[in-house]
């Protein structure tokens, strides 16, 4: 079982082609321009992706229409108004405006969306034999010619990844391996600034720390406090229910006190 293939962008490569119009037919020359801007010379051609290359024609002044073309053929265009159609023959369109002769013909053989919109911004038309693309070093190719595909690009190598040791050590550190490959030593300044710093932080957590234990134990006391005088609350409240049977004896002497009048009288 055979997966079909799909391009990706980091297989498609750009290279540049320059193509001779000299002698050429129009139609002819349109169509082999129009394959190198699609990308249908590479085997990993898909309709729906550009895989083309960019492609420069010169001496687009010296194309040729066969027949009687030149003088039947007709170029039309609209302005968008009513009755707005102008139309120009190719032998003066060809002879006043070649570059643009060429360019119609070619878009006419692209896709008409925006894939198409995409692929003849790679066209490059010229109506003299130079052309100011030198520096992108294009490869001459004759009508006809397919170029030699180098299959697809090599995979770029994965980025080294660092270790924490090397990402995570101290500025110091770096300081003193640059001012030893220097052949300097750092200077006693320097380096108790360097080691004041992890120092006070080791000093700082160990201050932190019984701190933290010391809390549980005031709470403690705190809590045994508050229970101590919840306690005396208590058993100060219970007090006044012991007296209240002494109440009672003094009722009884008084009752006691008042029999042995009445009986005198």
């Amino acid at each position: 079982m055979m997966k079909t293939y799909s391009p990706k962008p980091e297989h498609i490569e750009r290279s540049w082609y320059v193509l001779d119009a000299s002698g050429q037919v129009l139609g002819r020359l349109a169509s082999e321009v129009a394959t190198l801007l699609r990308g249908k010379h590479k085997p990993i051609f898909a309709p729906h992706m550009d895989t083309g290359d960019h492609v420069v024609v010169i001496n687009a002044d010296k194309v040729e229409l066969s027949g009687n073309k030149a003088q039947d053929k007709f170029a039309y265009r609209h302005s968008g108004y009513p009755g707005g159609i102008t139309g120009i023959r190719y032998a003066d369109l060809l002879a006043t405006r070649p570059v643009a002769a060429v360019e119609k013909a070619v878009r006419g053989m692209l896709p008409k969306n925006r894939l198409g919109r995409q692929q003849i911004k790679k066209l490059h038309v010229v109506a003299g034999a130079e052309h100011p693309h030198a520096a992108q070093m294009p490869v001459e190719l004759a009508v006809g010619q397919r170029p030699a595909w180098s299959g697809l690009p090599a995979a770029k190598p994965a980025p080294a990844v660092r270790s924490r040791t090397e990402t995570t050590a101290p500025p110091s550190r770096e300081r003193e391996d640059a001012a030893a490959s220097e052949g300097r030593s750092t200077t006693a300044k320097e380096r108790p600034a360097r080691s004041a710093g992890p120092k006070s932080s080791a000093k700082k957590r160990a201050a932190v720390k019984p701190a933290a234990k010391e809390q549980p134990a005031a709470t403690s006391g705190a809590k045994r406090s508050t229970a101590s005088k919840t306690s005396a609350k208590k058993t100060s409240a219970k007090k006044p229910t012991a007296k209240k049977p002494a109440a009672k004896k003094t009722t009884a002497k008084k009752s006691a006190a008042k029999k042995p009048a009445k009986t005198e009288e």
